[in-house]
């Protein structure tokens, strides 16, 4: 009997925050953020200056996880011409976000988490961006079949090696 292997798992990435850490007080980083190089291509006028704190170390940690990584953030194309490059990673499926979330979802819930859900179409998902909230996964595990994990980043931190760990770990249960 022949039988086609499962999907493998979602991995529904979010550029600000996660990849482009923001809003440290000096406290929290005295000496700033550090930056990697010139950023996603070219200094150009319009460009965001702040694509030099995305660390290109991350495209190798992520191209090694159990998934289907898929861009989730507003940066749209963007992210596939100037991130995808910068981090090593093909050109990746891009969530087409819907309109907005109807009137009666809960107040609180992130305008991402529909629009997730329904791309996943009951595939076990993990999602990263720094606002997620306890709402989303309420309503997550209310209207998603699948597993689904989401994992909160601290903006001003980005994805940490225990962010990894986490995702790595998750990935792998929900791949079997």
């Amino acid at each position: 009997m022949t039988g086609s292997a499962l999907p493998l798992p979602l991995l529904f990435l979010d550029v600000d925050g996660p990849l482009l850490p923001f809003g440290a007080t000096r406290l929290q980083l005295p000496d700033g953020y550090p930056t990697y190089g010139t950023g996603c291509g070219p200094r150009e006028a319009g460009e965001n200056p702040l694509t030099a704190r995305i660390d290109p170390g991350h495209g190798p940690r992520l191209r090694e996880l159990p998934c289907e990584l898929v861009w989730a953030t507003t940066w749209m194309s963007d992210a596939n011409d100037c991130i995808s490059p910068w981090l090593g990673l093909p050109q990746l499926p891009l969530v087409d976000w819907p309109d907005p979330a109807p009137e009666d979802e809960p107040e609180g819930l992130h305008w991402k988490t529909p629009g997730l859900v329904g791309w996943a179409a009951g595939r076990p998902f993990a999602w990263v961006d720094d606002e997620i909230t306890d709402i989303d996964r309420t309503w997550v595990e209310a209207h998603h079949p699948g597993r689904a994990l989401l994992h909160r980043v601290d903006a001003w931190r980005g994805l940490t090696g225990t962010d990894f760990a986490t995702l790595d770990a998750w990935l792998r249960r929900s791949a079997d």
